[in-house]
């Protein structure tokens, strides 16, 4: 998100503003995926550690504080993240960590492993390189283990006096209670619809494909953005429902599995508003098939939830895909 970041969205700012008017060590960021969460917790971090922080507590942007966090090399802030996260965002590895990886003893992790934890317990141990104290970014905090996340619990309960944290989750109840109990709990706030359109578009998003992007997304404007950058699902949003329902796998060429498991959950749960009575969220309504029974598509909803556990890792991409479509084409031709 560097490039949508580089000015903060403005909903997140009134946040930021907030928080920092607030005390505490500790912060937990939580609502659902696209809301900007890492984004917010950035902003707290950097105004934390800012040499020249402006009346408001925001950070100044030119102070070499500022500067360091850009180039992701500040001496006094940890973030701590899946290594696979920390590569696409350009953060770096610890050396071991990078190490393996490149003399391919194993795959980067899609878990916050224990090992980067206990680094940044290390870290939180050190005096402040700069004098501005000392932060800890763990995001997205549910992909902590157990075992990771009670590597934090005992610094998170009694910190050094000059270290603060920011846990930013898009899954909160994935928590150890423990871990929830010692933050200061934040839930994002959901901002107006001309508000994210208006941002979409300062980020080089069309009108057009603001509105089909915000929508496709559930109205989460990071998500917006992020489908918008990529393009996946921008060509067949409109024609996706009955394609799926005449067993086209061809609408979901080059998505991975968890991505089509995704797009067939926001169909289902379009079907099953339509089948109610209200609107659909995702879809247009024209764009919908004729909508099974609510029954039927319930069994479809749980069956797409236990696809979703194990859609990371198929024994075969392509064969899975066309499983779930096989299985879609199959519900939405219910006549029961």
């Amino acid at each position: 998100m560097s490039a949508a970041a580089s000015t903060l969205a403005p909903w997140l700012a009134q946040q930021r503003q907030s928080l920092l008017a607030q005390r505490g060590h500790a912060w937990l960021l939580q609502g659902p995926s696209g809301m900007g969460q890492f984004e917010l917790g950035m902003a707290l971090v950097r105004a934390w550690l800012c040499e020249q922080p402006g009346a408001d507590g925001a950070a100044c942007g030119h102070c070499a504080s500022c500067h360091s966090i850009d180039v992701h090399a500040h001496a006094d802030l940890f973030v701590l993240m899946p290594e696979v996260d920390m590569m696409a965002r350009g953060w770096p590895l610890s050396e071991k960590a990078q190490s393996e990886i490149d003399d391919k003893k194993r795959k980067p992790s899609k878990e916050i492993r224990v090992d980067a934890m206990r680094d940044a317990v290390e870290f939180t141990q050190r005096t402040s390189a700069r004098g501005c104290g000392k932060a800890v970014l763990v995001y997205p905090a549910e992909q902590m283990n157990a075992v990771t996340a009670n590597a934090l619990l005992k610094t998170l309960e009694e910190p050094p006096g000059d270290v603060r944290f920011v846990l930013a989750t898009e899954a909160a109840h994935q928590l150890l209670p423990t871990i929830r109990s010692r933050c200061l709990a934040h839930t994002m706030l959901w901002p107006q619809q001309a508000q994210m359109l208006q941002w979409l578009q300062e980020q080089g998003v069309s009108q057009q494909d603001a509105e089909v992007c915000l929508r496709a997304a559930g109205g989460r404007p990071f998500d917006a953005w992020q489908m918008a950058q990529s393009g996946k699902g921008m060509g067949v949003f409109a024609r996706l429902p009955k394609a799926v329902a005449s067993g086209d796998v061809a609408v979901f060429a080059e998505m991975s599995p968890p991505e089509v498991v995704q797009w067939l959950q926001k169909l289902c749960h379009d079907l099953m508003c339509v089948a109610q009575g209200a609107a659909p969220r995702y879809f247009a309504a024209q764009d919908l098939p004729r909508a099974p029974s609510v029954m039927v598509l319930a069994r479809w909803a749980k069956s797409l939830a236990q696809e979703a556990r194990t859609a990371e890792h198929p024994f075969n991409a392509n064969l899975m895909t066309e499983a779930l479509v096989a299985q879609a084409c199959t519900v939405l031709n219910s006549r029961h």
